[in-house]
């Protein structure tokens, strides 16, 4: 078959490139501390955007790290019992984007899940995003933060603990059991359910598509840092371009590199990608696929690319259907 990456089985045993810092698991222990000390405060308000027989949707408010207020969209069931618990599932959104329609999320609801999903910080829905970094922003979230002395401003740290923080308001509403909680989304949204995963230990399930954020390095050597890797490639032109600080900036993302988080994870994990994927290479998810410990399977589609895959919505819908 055509490759565009490495063959499958090199693939299945790839420990990826980018460098992991000697500070990493401390690094995450401090963020994690400090989202202990971050009072949630979450809100729910009934939202009219849909008239629903069978479910009930509000407007979820949490605060995050760094005091900034989150938004979610929630969705429960209708008339449940008092003191019934249902399972849930969290839904995390691609690169730029957001939360998307309610009509989307109601499958799940009719099926007796709750169910959250999540908007980005500073991308396209609701979130607020207020955080005062040192350097260049440069048109995405994966240079945010990248030259600020402090590696704590980087911008996925953040989100990646928002996601974490969204799982804990979820599991500690009345009506949901926190023992069956799982996430999903593809591109940034595999990202952040691996990230979710890692840093919240009581996830049971998690579906990431095609996931973005992994073994950056990588998607530099195999000169795939365009579509939405192009930030790194304008970054070095404008602001290393003979990559003399080239070991020190891959290492930096190493503390925001999802393979890296990927040991953490407990949670069985069903991950889709296509092996023409030139938008998030293939060894750069296998990466982050070959390095998690717990129960796992890779769905794999030879021909395709960033793109929507047959079948893997109703596979991710049956397997958190089984939460």
């Amino acid at each position: 078959m055509p490759l565009i990456d490495q063959p499958l089985a090199e693939l299945r045993v790839y420990e990826g490139r980018n460098p992991r810092p000697a500070d990493f698991d401390a690094y995450w222990a401090a963020a994690l501390r400090e989202l202990d000390a971050t009072d949630p405060r979450p809100e729910l308000r009934p939202s009219n955007a849909l008239a629903t027989r069978g479910a009930e949707c509000f407007d979820l408010w949490f605060t995050g790290v760094g005091g900034a207020r989150v938004y979610a969209k929630y969705i429960r069931p209708k008339n449940l019992a008092a003191g019934e618990k249902r399972p849930a599932a969290l839904q995390f959104h691609g690169y730029s984007g957001n939360s998307g329609d309610w009509m989307d999320k109601l499958g799940y609801a009719t099926e007796g899940l709750c169910y959250a999903a999540m908007d980005c910080r500073g991308q396209g829905g609701r979130s607020e995003d207020n955080a005062s970094v040192k350097g260049p922003t440069l048109r995405g979230h994966i240079v945010r933060g990248l030259d600020d002395p402090d590696p704590r401003k980087l911008a996925f740290r953040q989100i990646f603990l928002d996601t974490a923080q969204l799982a804990r308001v979820v599991m500690n509403l009345p009506e949901v059991d926190a023992a069956r909680v799982g996430c999903f989304g593809a591109s940034q949204g595999g990202a952040l359910s691996l990230a979710c995963a890692a840093l919240e230990p009581r996830i049971k399930r998690a579906a990431p598509v095609f996931p973005f954020l992994c073994d950056y390095q990588r998607v530099w050597e195999m000169d795939q840092a365009k579509d939405a890797y192009q930030e790194l490639r304008e970054f070095f032109r404008l602001f290393d371009p003979r990559h003399e600080r080239e070991t020190e900036i891959f290492t930096r993302l190493g503390y925001i590199d999802c393979q890296h988080l990927a040991p953490r994870i407990k949670a069985e994990v069903l991950m889709f990608t296509g092996l023409m994927d030139t938008i998030c290479p293939p060894s750069s998810q296998f990466a982050a696929y070959n390095k998690i410990t717990a129960k796992k399977e890779m769905v794999i589609y030879p021909d395709f690319t960033h793109e929507t895959l047959p079948g893997q919505a109703d596979r991710t819908f049956n397997f958190l259907l089984g939460l």
